[in-house]
């Protein structure tokens, strides 16, 4: 199988830390400084080496894949000529990789920057997933099985059970909480793990059917169509419309550490990393500094994030994570400001 690493992201909400040069899957946030790059290659690698390993990324972070990925061979570093979404992304790395493979090659597409603990069960799921999209000729997601009604993930409904997975009834955007509890009820959601394959020639013309309006410019035009076509998602171009769609139900534990929230769910396992503290009266609160010199001090504080980077101090509600994009939007309108992004 082929495996193509989505490294274009820029995980805006994890900003101070993330920030244009350092997109979120360039940060050590796993044990031992391992990036979530780094542990994403890893973990692919157990597959089936480095030759069948791609990565597809903007130019401007190639530089910084080609650091954190020394052992990549240059090749296999696909740029995109410029970002537009994971839509775009998908169909360049097809268009590139029918040059080289048959249409029965398989072909995966794996976040960057998802955090992923068992490899052997997750080695397993993928296994299961490939057997599936072979025999189907479909293109196959990974879902997980939720474990609480979660509003920041994308849902995913089952229908008819097919072989080891089941056929997509519907894709369903992020959730309010109410509409989340009644997904986890109803026990035929999944949490969407952004993860998918296909057979080559399946995902060629799956794009051709329905996203034309991506694939047909790039595959007639080449990289002057880029910056031209639609800025979309994988899953609004092409999954939420195709016919040919299965998930297969994952058996690892996952976590798309979306936001600064998802380190505490991190240091559930022991993995938070947290900053120099001297507290009074300070609880349910998340901090984290770069400078090992930093000290934070809190008196009375409850259900608060702190992170320093540098000259930026960012301090917010846990419960308003997600609206730290609202606060890059603030800045990007401040010419003094937007090199603080």
């Amino acid at each position: 199988m082929l495996r193509i690493i989505l490294a274009g992201g820029r995980g805006e909400r994890f900003w101070p830390l993330s920030r244009h040069h350092r997109p979120k899957q360039f940060l050590p946030l796993l044990p031992g400084g391992k990036t979530l790059l780094q542990a994403t290659a890893e973990r692919l690698v157990q597959l089936g080496g480095w030759s069948q390993l791609w990565v597809i990324t903007g130019a401007d972070l190639a530089p910084g894949v080609r650091e954190q990925l020394p052992e990549l061979p240059p090749t296999n570093l696909i740029i995109e000529p410029a970002s537009r979404d994971t839509g775009p992304a998908v169909a360049w790395a097809i268009l590139q990789a029918s040059r080289l493979f048959d249409d029965q090659e398989l072909v995966g597409f794996f976040p960057a920057d998802h955090w992923i603990e068992e490899g052997p069960r997750f080695a397993e799921t993928l296994e299961r997933a490939a057997r599936l999209a072979r025999s189907q000729q479909a293109l196959v997601t990974l879902g997980i099985p939720p474990t609480h009604p979660a509003t920041g993930y994308g849902y995913i409904e089952c229908g008819e059970p097919c072989g080891e997975g089941y056929w997509i009834r519907s894709f369903r955007e992020k959730p309010n909480r109410e509409l989340a509890e009644q997904f986890l009820a109803q026990g035929t959601y999944y949490w969407n793990a952004g993860i998918f394959l296909a057979p080559l020639g399946v995902f060629r013309s799956e794009l051709s059917l329905h996203a034309p309006e991506l694939f047909e410019p790039l595959q007639t035009r080449g990289p002057q169509a880029f910056s031209g076509v639609p800025k979309i998602s994988i899953d609004y171009a092409l999954m939420e419309k195709t016919s040919r769609a299965l998930v297969v139900p994952a058996s690892f534990r996952w976590d798309d550490l979306g936001d600064w929230r998802a380190l505490e769910r991190l240091g559930e396992r022991g993995h938070l990393a947290t900053a120099r503290h001297v507290g009074l009266d300070t609880q349910g609160t998340l901090l984290y500094t770069t400078s090992g010199e930093d000290l934070i001090v809190t008196i009375g504080l409850e259900d608060l994030i702190i992170v320093r980077d540098g000259p930026i101090t960012l301090i917010a509600k846990k419960e308003r994570s997600q609206e730290i994009k609202k606060i890059l939007e603030a800045l990007r309108r401040d010419p003094e400001l937007q090199k603080l992004l």
